[in-house]
């Protein structure tokens, strides 16, 4: 079939939501905040007014979220899984395995803690569940919202399997990837690592990657945004280098993306589906077609069986449900934890020891006060900014920054959201995934830095 075989309603079906989810996930926008110009897209504007609107409401509306999805957990499991077979989406949401039960029960106590003020000040500070629960999960919250009721443009309107014949011949040799895994990225890149994961998570489950892909994207094409990168390389007093500093982690990022999907632990995952019809899914070109022609026909042919709007809300609430109740718990129970043994243990100044003969061989300044931030980053992203940002070589600034963002993996956001979906990774593949992209990503930085200062 040729795409002049569709009616016009058919090539509107998928031109039309399309042109407007590329316009929301994917379009830079130079937007003014706080007096300074900052490069975002649509979506994460949206995300910003409304948490501007309800900026003293967002910890107490989590608060109840969190507390809903671990009381309704409970109650699934004591009243039995099977008493929601008539409502599958519910079923899937509440009926977790028990390690989940006890993290979502550990993400209300937490939430209920901070937000009311009780308890130890380890876990309540604005240091540690402070900066989750009034922080972060405003981020996530706003989001979650529109990229959760808007995803479907990208997902369900044809412009996956355009992209998916247009990159094969991109995505495969170089990334051993599928060419449709380039939207996630790019939706990554553009938006945030959350809206990548997310992708990512729908993606798997509808059968559309194997094991073995999901992981690779999740973990290596979940990039940090823009924006959020902009507020790293400002943090560490070196916002006028945003442009070197970017392309340094772009540099980077490229070169550990061609390396991961080639060691373990993500060779190693299964080359299998999680649905069984999804096996043939076939990315050959026909004879009678070049790549942008066969593109475009399948993605007219994915547009034209679209249904209505009323289908279209249907799933983003149900996008939004799965991802703050399966995800929000998991971030502020996981997160604390990992923040509190940062703020508060020697654990990851002692994690940091072995990597300071590597950074005096490498001739970074200060090679132990830099050798501190190192892994802190696996417990949030901002951590080795904040700690690194005394640290009086700008050069060594730059490269705890750039590390920071190229090591990819944080468990107070990317790291919750991969453990809180159905991407088939474990807390010990992210932490040796972790591990390698620091000391794949660590010497290129440091070249590029003696380059530069």
């Amino acid at each position: 079939m040729k795409a002049k075989d569709f009616k016009l309603s058919s090539h509107l079906r998928f031109i039309i939501p399309s042109l407007i989810g590329i316009f929301l996930f994917m379009f830079p926008i130079t937007n003014m905040e706080e007096g300074e110009k900052s490069v975002t897209i649509p979506i994460a504007i949206l995300a910003n007014e409304l948490q501007g609107i309800l900026a003293d409401q967002l910890s107490l509306i989590m608060t109840i979220i969190i507390s809903i999805t671990a009381i309704g957990t409970l109650l699934v499991k004591m009243v039995g899984p099977e008493k929601l077979d008539g409502t599958p989406f519910f079923k899937s949401l509440f009926n977790v395995p028990p390690v989940w039960v006890i993290t979502r029960v550990l993400g209300m106590i937490f939430a209920i803690m901070v937000y009311f003020e009780i308890g130890p000040e380890a876990i309540t500070s604005d240091y540690t569940g402070g900066l989750l629960l009034d922080s972060l999960l405003h981020v996530l919250f706003a989001v979650f919202l529109f990229a959760g009721l808007f995803l479907p443009l990208l997902l369900n309107y044809g412009l996956l399997e355009l992209f998916g014949v247009l990159l094969t011949k991109i995505m495969r040799p170089l990334f051993r990837l599928p060419g449709r895994s380039s939207i996630d990225s790019l939706a990554s890149w553009l938006g945030d690592g959350t809206i990548g994961v997310l992708l990512t998570s729908k993606q798997y489950e509808e059968g559309y990657y194997t094991k073995r892909e999901a992981a690779v994207i999740g973990t290596t094409f979940s990039v940090v945004s823009i924006t959020f990168s902009l507020v790293v390389i400002q943090e560490v007093g070196l916002g006028n280098m945003f442009i070197p500093f970017y392309l340094t982690v772009g540099f980077a990022g490229f070169i550990a993306a061609l390396i991961m999907p080639r060691i373990p632990p993500l060779s190693r995952k299964l080359d299998t589906y999680v649905t069984e019809e999804a096996d043939d899914i076939n990315e050959e070109v026909p004879e009678h077609h070049n790549l942008f022609t066969y593109g475009y026909t399948k993605a007219v042919e994915r547009g034209s069986k679209s249904t209505g709007v009323k289908d279209f809300f249907k799933q983003g609430g149900q996008n939004i449900l799965d991802m703050w109740m399966g995800v929000a718990p998991i971030v502020m129970a996981l997160g604390t934890i990992a923040l509190v043994i940062a703020e508060y243990t020697p654990f990851f100044t002692w994690l940091g020891m072995p990597f300071i003969p590597l950074l005096e061989l490498m001739q970074i300044p200060y090679a132990q006060a830099a050798s501190e931030t190192i892994l802190v980053g696996f417990a949030d992203m901002f951590l080795p900014a904040i700690i690194g940002a005394s640290i009086e070589s700008e050069m060594t600034r730059f490269i705890i920054a750039c590390l920071s963002v190229t090591q990819l993996i944080y468990m107070s956001e990317v790291g919750g959201l991969l453990l809180g979906s159905k991407v088939p990774v474990d807390l010990k593949d992210l932490f040796i995934i972790f591990l390698e992209r620091t000391i794949i990503t660590l010497p290129i930085i440091t070249l590029i830095a003696h380059l530069i200062f």
